[in-house]
């Protein structure tokens, strides 16, 4: 599925909820089935800088030339906006990745409910997903 797609899936997804703790709770149960980084891999150079809680990303490219993210975090709320990241890039060759726009963050309306803290570890993880796939494209 190509990113666009995936990333209007969210927004009609998060669009059926009244309210932002309903929001919530959706990205904690989203933040449950996340594709958890192998713990040898929890080290400082995969941790994501700004973040309020600990987050891990890592990135591997597979034989098909998709990025495969995987994460974790000792947050509940920051494992889900994790998720929701990895849903949209996980998968995606590098390229698809770099010429993504970002608008469906806004269009859920994620970063102005979240605390400045964490909305800095919302950028900060976009910047390293965009990184890994800067540093894998060969196009």
């Amino acid at each position: 599925m190509e990113i666009i797609e995936i990333q209007n899936e969210i927004i009609d997804e998060f669009s059926i909820f009244e309210d932002w703790m309903q929001r919530y709770e959706y990205m904690i149960e989203l933040g449950k089935s996340i594709d958890l980084i192998d713990p040898k891999k929890k080290i400082d150079s995969n941790l994501i800088k700004g973040c309020q809680s600990k987050l891990w990303l890592d990135a591997e490219l597979n034989n098909n030339n998709k990025l495969i993210f995987k994460a974790d975090s000792e947050a509940i709320i920051t494992k889900g906006i994790a998720a929701i990241l990895l849903r949209v890039f996980s998968n995606q060759t590098p390229k698809d990745i770099l010429d993504a726009n970002i608008d469906f963050i806004d269009k859920i309306g994620l970063k102005e409910h979240l605390s400045p803290t964490r909305a800095n570890g919302l950028v900060s993880m976009l910047k390293q997903i965009k990184y890994y796939a800067l540093a894998y494209n060969k196009s």
